[in-house]
């Protein structure tokens, strides 16, 4: 990378020129993209286009920053990694609305991401009503995430968690050494625990219920520790030394476990044991009494934040302003609000989980709030800002967008909607196909002359040269799972019948409560019904947009198990074998093998201060995650970390003689994922591409046993072309006897399903109501159906 200044040269050419990008699969393009419009990267998943807009634009004007910011940022320039590329002209500042950030912490909320926390705390401190003779408050006090506001007896979380004496000891009937206490560990500090006890005095072979209560009470929930000495009871074979125990309630090793154990498996194992209830203290409402006994238009801060956006606006509307001060911070908050409404997000509660949300969803909250921010002559750079919407919402995307670019901004989208594409003022497609067969600029101009493109995937969707989906006959349900009454979230009484042995869509603006239908009511009966002999589905895989892992050390090879594979294959090579090593010296989890500077990860965490964390290669191995001698043993000519380089598609072909690796990675070749290398983290996978990871890893494990498949929103992320290669998979599953219920706003596919049950009529408290169910026929004539006009578009039918 060329160290350069923007010159004045760069500040009077309209133009961000791009020269020599080599980041990922690039192929050293050049691309000239115009400031102050609208331009939408496009292109198969995998061509390139991220490499291009985040990997390239995006990192070197983080770079510009890094270097701008402080001298001791300068030495980790190299750290960080400068973006491969000979030089970027013209770029101005530029702020990421990436999906693939950081998830938000259990104590973030919709509040607290679009800021509308501080101007509500704010208004109450400064124009709510107190108590007569009560102090007035700062905005601290009605925040539960300060020590002046949480709630005492929860830390300001709302719950609390809590074991009893019938949780812990399930079967009184049992006596101590039977192991009437459930909630002990197992094995030797089990025993240890009994032995304490026996010490102590206590009885340990009577039934649990004949000892006396205050002895029970004690066994359970005393928080004394004490220590005696054990003389444990000989073995025949070997003898034991006496010991100084110390004691552990059940109650305090519950808490403990499930406070401060780093094992998922000890947590869970531990949650067993305890019921979580709203706080007695605060009623679930996290502050302390001070804040709550303040009010504003008669209500408290956590009944106006429990409040739907739509419906906080309204309050906050009709409630007359005392002063000054209430009518400028109600402007404000009203102001704020606008934003979040207007890209479909009013269902929303400030007191809404972050972790909660959608990727889509919070994306779109960091849009919002960049809306109302003032910022100019930035370039923002957004990653697919349709995800997760419903045709209708995405109409309010576009205005948005063109709202940032009115403001003086430059505006890049990495984006696969079409809508969205025929809006931009330049398209820039890259492809032509994915991985080491992409990475070229096919055409940088206005939309309209993408036409002329033969070898563009883009262009045969964005003109309808490729022809509408092959159609198909509708199938004949074979059964059905019923579901009456549902009340979850805004759903209210709802019955709904899902057909199986059928392709079902479920369709609806956003927050109409698609997901709370499928993923929560549906999944609850049939995982409950499983048991049954009678019931008509065996199994259930439900395949959500979680990451496989929150870590580089999680990828592609070790979730689907083709690492056990290739690490076997390495294991019979002649250097391990001469020199000993079994498979564990090819793993990058244990040391070993592994590289010790970066322990395997092959990036180095760099912390900087006042900004995220980055993960940068390490400097000993350069990003290999072994030593040198590791790389010494061979397979067919690679070492391990040029196989964990090769692409699937590259892997299909070398492995093609080793049935149990071909088979992993013809799934992953199936459902379009041919381009993602075997070692690519989990960091830098994005939704879409870890729940098609999943489906691929069930794929590979097909069962005769009819299969209830769940799947939220599974085109995310995915180019129209990739889409179809998804569905002949999906449609697949259902030919082979086996149900599918997808959650999507792609009309494309919802056209294709057998049945679609449509929800709204709008989202949050206006919606959750099955609108219309039937074919997509009948539902696109749907009255009342925000669906129904969008269906007909893509039926032919409009």
């Amino acid at each position: 990378m060329h160290p350069h200044t923007a010159s004045e040269t760069d500040a009077r050419d309209p133009y961000v020129r791009v020269r020599g990008a080599r980041e990922h699969n690039l192929r050293g393009v050049d691309v000239d993209i115009p400031r102050d419009a609208l331009t939408v990267f496009t292109g198969v998943s995998g061509s390139g286009k991220s490499s291009l807009a985040f990997g390239t634009l995006y990192a070197e004007a983080q770079r510009r920053y890094f270097e701008s910011v402080a001298p001791y940022a300068r030495r980790l320039i190299h750290q960080v990694g400068a973006p491969q590329v000979d030089s970027v002209t013209g770029l101005p500042p530029a702020v990421s609305l990436e999906q693939r950030r950081s998830s938000p912490g259990s104590r973030s909320s919709v509040g607290t991401v679009t800021m509308l926390s501080n101007s509500l705390r704010m208004l109450y401190s400064r124009a709510g009503t107190y108590p007569p003779g009560a102090q007035r408050l700062d905005s601290d006090s009605f925040s539960p995430n300060t020590a002046a506001g949480a709630c005492p007896s929860c830390h300001g979380i709302g719950r609390i968690h809590r074991t009893s004496e019938e949780l812990l000891v399930p079967d009184p009937d049992l006596s101590i050494r039977q192991g009437a206490i459930a909630a002990w560990p197992g094995a030797w500090q089990g025993k240890n625990l009994r032995d304490v006890l026996e010490a102590l005095g206590h009885d340990v072979d009577a039934p649990w219920r004949e000892l006396p209560a205050e002895d029970r009470e004690w066994i359970l929930f005393t928080d004394e520790q004490p220590v005696v000495t054990v003389h444990p009871v000989r073995d025949a074979d070997r003898i034991q030394r006496p010991y100084q125990g110390t004691y552990m309630s059940a109650h305090r090793y519950v808490m403990r476990t499930f406070a401060d154990s780093k094992s998922a498996t000890l947590r869970a194992r531990a949650e067993k044991f305890l019921t979580d209830s709203p706080c007695p203290s605060c009623q679930g409402r996290r502050l302390r009494p001070e804040a709550l006994a303040v009010t504003f238009a008669g209500r408290t801060i956590a009944e106006l934040a429990a409040l739907a956006l739509t419906e906080l606006d309204a309050v906050l509307a009709s409630t007359p302003a005392a002063g000054e001060a209430a009518r400028v911070l109600v402007e404000d908050l009203r102001a704020r609000i606008g934003p979040v409404t207007e890209l479909g997000l009013g269902y929303l509660s400030l007191d809404r989980s972050a972790p909660s949300l959608s990727a889509g969803e919070l994306q779109r909250l960091r849009l919002a709030t960049q809306l109302r921010s003032g910022l100019f002559g930035v370039v923002y750079v957004l990653d697919e800002p349709s995800a997760g919407l419903h045709p209708a919402d995405t109409e309010a995307l576009l205005g948005v967008l063109d709202r940032l670019k009115a403001a003086g901004n430059t505006v890049f989208v990495v984006e696969h909607d079409m809508e969205v594409v025929r809006h931009a003022d330049w398209l820039v497609d890259v492809g032509p196909l994915a991985g080491e067969h992409g990475g070229q600029v096919l055409h940088s101009g206005p939309p309209g002359a993408l036409a002329a493109v033969a070898r563009s995937a883009t262009a045969r969707h964005l003109f309808g040269t490729g022809g509408p989906a092959p159609a198909r006959a509708a199938r004949t349900a074979t059964g059905a799972v019923r579901l009456s009454g549902i009340e979850r979230h805004n759903l209210r009484g709802v019955d709904a019948e899902f057909p199986l042995g059928v392709f079902t869509a479920v369709t609806g603006v956003s927050g109409s409560g698609k997901s709370t239908l499928v993923g929560q009511a549906l999944a609850a009966e049939v995982r409950e019904r499983l048991a049954d002999g009678a019931f008509p589905v065996r199994r259930l895989v439900e395949v959500d947009q979680k990451p496989i892992g929150r870590t580089p050390r999680s990828n592609l090879a070790t979730y689907t198990g083709l690492f056990d594979v290739v690490r076997r294959l390495f294991t019979a090579s002649p250097q391990a074998r001469e020199r000993g090593w079994k498979a564990g010296r090819f793993s990058f989890n244990v040391p070993g093998g592994r590289c010790e500077t970066c322990q395997g990860e092959g990036f180095v965490s760099v912390e900087l201060l006042f900004l995220p964390s980055t993960y940068a290669p390490c400097p000993e191995c350069g990003g290999a995650r072994y030593n040198c001698e590791t790389l010494e043993a061979r397979y067919e000519g690679l070492n391990i970390a040029e196989v964990l380089g090769l692409t699937v598609e590259s892997a299909a072909a070398f492995f093609a003689g080793v049935p149990a690796a071909a088979r992993s990675l013809r799934a992953l070749e199936d459902i379009g994922l041919g381009y993602l290398r075997l070692g690519q983290p989990a960091t830098e996978l994005s939704g879409g591409e870890a729940q098609r990871i999943k489906l691929a890893t069930e794929l590979q494990r097909l069962r005769r046993d009819h299969t209830l498949y769940l799947l939220d929103e599974p085109t995310t992320g995915l180019h129209p072309a990739d889409v179809r290669v998804l569905l002949r998979q999906l449609h697949g599953l259902v030919d082979a006897g086996h149900s599918v219920v997808v959650v999507e706003h792609d009309m494309e596919v919802v056209a294709g399903a057998d049945w679609v049950i449509d929800l709204g009529p709008g989202g949050g408290a206006e919606g959750g109501r099955v609108v219309a169910a039937g074919t997509p026929a009948s539902v696109a004539r749907a009255p009342g159906s925000a669906t129904a006009r969008y269906l007909a578009r893509a039926l032919g039918t409009a």
